[in-house]
């Protein structure tokens, strides 16, 4: 017996039918004699409904009242939920983010944790009550609403588990775990058993989206097992945690993410200083770059590619066109129709042709690289949008026949 964190994803709470399943696992896990916590995203596509809701009345909308709106939709989740165990006869509390002790940083959209004060979920549970937590919100010093960003309520529950040193922390989701690829696309992907913090970070970062990657940051900071698993089925799911002393895997996953643009800045004066000021542009402005490559042309003029989200690519090539404007020929090129496809693994560290092994994947598929990154761990390449599932397809059956 024990204080069991649970969080459940929208999908798993998108209707009726889902909710009174989830309301069974969490009731089921107390009814053992478990302390139970319970965060709960916003139903199904409730966020992007009000997102959507928002834009046709203003656009450009400020953050903060974003924040605002956006939160009502796990506020909705956690209520019904609380009321479906009500109905089951079971004692139970819902919680708003400020309400369960989440004190964030004062970014609005993708605020951070800075402290999660558990002492009224302590209270709650003392008096018997399973405690269900909207996720994804909390309050900063301001007294403001701040949300967490997608995938927020991953995080809000792995913070629960490390702040309350909880003894499981199990996320459900509408798979069963950690799959080599998306089962989704790609048919024959085998669920892991088992997966370090270090490659589930890689994965979730490239576009894996089974968890948030600032959750298995936390939750490696902290040491927090995590077990991925279906609200569906009622099998074993995938446990995240620290490998030590045992034998590296060359890849255990193919992640591919769509979300992503590439730019290309052309006949940039090849002398120091001006790729820094280049990049120091979109730092200041909050802009994330990824994979880049510098290729030399003539008359010592470079081109410098990379990539951004596609959030941000509005943003990047105004300010790019506002800081090479004096520029004699140079242009700012883009293309939203690319993806980028990687492969995550800790064996690649002490294995040999790796990379050789993807790219030869590709060739067979005929499939272009148009850029390559790579770091210890994980190989990325940006090809055309269109080759997405079958470059991961390809690399799959290359590493996992």
């Amino acid at each position: 017996m024990g204080l069991i964190v649970q969080k459940f994803g929208g999908t798993s709470v998108s209707d009726d039918q889902r909710i009174f399943n989830v309301a069974k696992i969490v009731t089921k896990a107390y009814s053992q004699g478990n302390d139970v916590v319970v965060v709960v995203s916003a139903q199904g596509s409730t966020t992007d409904d009000l997102i959507a809701k928002a834009r046709g009345i203003n656009m450009h909308a400020s953050k903060r009242e974003m924040d605002v709106l956006l939160s009502s939709g796990e506020q909705i989740s956690v209520s019904l939920l609380a009321i479906a165990i009500e109905s089951m006869k079971f004692p139970v509390v819902s919680l708003l983010g400020w309400q369960a002790g989440f004190h964030t940083c004062l970014t609005y959209g993708s605020a951070k944790i800075e402290k999660v004060d558990s002492h009224r979920i302590k209270k709650e549970l003392d008096k018997k009550n399973i405690v269900i937590v909207a996720g994804f919100q909390g309050i900063n010093e301001c007294s403001d609403i701040t949300t967490m960003g997608r995938g927020g309520s991953d995080t809000s529950a792995v913070a629960i588990a490390a702040a309350m040193n909880a003894d499981a922390c199990r996320i459900y989701t509408d798979v069963e775990g950690v799959y080599t690829a998306d089962p989704k696309i790609v048919k024959n992907a085998k669920k892991l058993n088992i997966i370090d913090y270090d490659e589930m970070l890689e994965l979730s970062t490239l576009g894996a989206q089974v968890l948030n990657n600032r959750s298995v940051e936390m939750a490696k900071k902290y040491n927090v097992e995590v077990e991925v698993l279906s609200s569906m089925e009622d099998v074993p799911g995938t446990v995240v945690k620290e490998m030590k002393n045992v034998e590296k895997r060359a890849i255990s996953g193919v992640a591919a993410d769509n979300n992503i643009a590439r730019i290309t800045v052309t006949n940039i004066p090849d002398k120091p200083g001006f790729a820094f000021k280049l990049f120091s542009k979109l730092s200041a402005n909050n802009i994330m770059v990824d994979v880049i490559l510098q290729s030399h042309g003539k008359n010592n003029l470079n081109d410098i590619s990379f990539t951004v989200t596609n959030d941000c690519l509005g943003d990047a090539v105004n300010i790019l066109k506002k800081y090479t404007g004096n520029w004699e020929n140079s242009e700012i090129l883009y293309d939203e129709n690319v993806s980028k496809v990687s492969i995550v693994g800790t064996g690649m560290e002490t294995q040999v042709g790796i990379a050789s092994k993807m790219f030869e994947a590709l060739y067979e598929a005929q499939i272009n690289i148009q850029m390559i990154s790579t770091s210890e761990i994980k190989v990325s390449v940006l090809i055309d949008s269109s080759d997405t599932n079958l470059a991961l397809n390809s690399i799959h059956d290359k590493f996992f026949r």
